[in-house]
Parts: structure tokens; C-alpha cells; sequence
């Protein structure tokens, strides 16, 4: 028990003091403005640079991420056909499909769909 203990307090230990080394290490001594500045090809920007972002692209890459988690949820109930009986099968299908396409009708019903404004 007590070789665990020190070998937990030698990994401690060691983690610590790389932590604080790079830490010491990785500080910038001088900030340089020209640097941190945004900058076209050498020359000074003639806008701002940053760009306005799209709320709708935004909300459409949620809504397509979500539903792509949700269809690799269903490729394993192809696997599961063999275990359980049909009805059961079916049932629980027609359940996970109702509820994506409830889902679907939901951000539909509330616009998020609609790419036009």
C-alpha cells in the first residue's frame, strides 16, 4: 500500500512541476502590437476583421449534426433484428423514427428551416 501511495505522490509530483516548467517557459516577455494585429497580405486591412457570422448557417449545421448523431443511433438497431422478435423490433423502430420525425416537424413548425429571412 505504501509503494502506491509513494508512487502516487512521485506522479504528483513530477505532473506538477512539468505543469509549472511550461508554464515559466511559454510566457511571452513582450506583447508586439503589430503581431496581434490582422493583417491582408502585409498590407492594413481595409474592413474589420471580423466577418459577420451567419445565425442561420449556424442553426442549420446544429440541426444537421443532430439529426446525423440520430441516424447513427439507428444503424445499430439492424444488428439488434436478429436478438429480438419482430413485434419488439418494429415497436421500437417505429418509436425512434416517430420521435425524429416529431423532432423534424418541431424545428419546421418553429422556422429553422427555412434559409430565406
Amino acid at each position: 500500500m505504501i509503494i502506491v501511495k509513494t508512487f502516487s505522490l512521485i506522479t504528483f509530483m513530477l505532473s506538477f512541476i512539468v505543469m509549472m516548467l511550461a508554464s515559466l517557459l511559454s510566457k511571452k516577455s513582450i506583447i508586439d502590437r503589430e503581431k496581434s494585429s490582422p493583417f491582408e497580405c502585409g498590407f492594413d486591412p481595409k474592413s474589420s476583421a471580423r466577418m459577420p457570422f451567419s445565425l442561420q448557417f449556424f442553426l442549420i449545421a446544429m440541426i444537421f449534426l443532430i439529426f446525423d448523431v440520430e441516424i447513427t443511433l439507428l444503424l445499430p438497431l439492424v444488428i439488434t433484428i436478429k436478438i429480438t422478435s419482430i413485434l419488439t423490433f418494429s415497436m421500437i423502430t417505429s418509436l425512434f423514427i416517430l420521435i425524429l420525425l416529431m423532432g423534424l416537424y418541431h424545428e419546421w413548425n418553429q422556422g429553422a428551416l427555412n434559409w430565406a429571412i
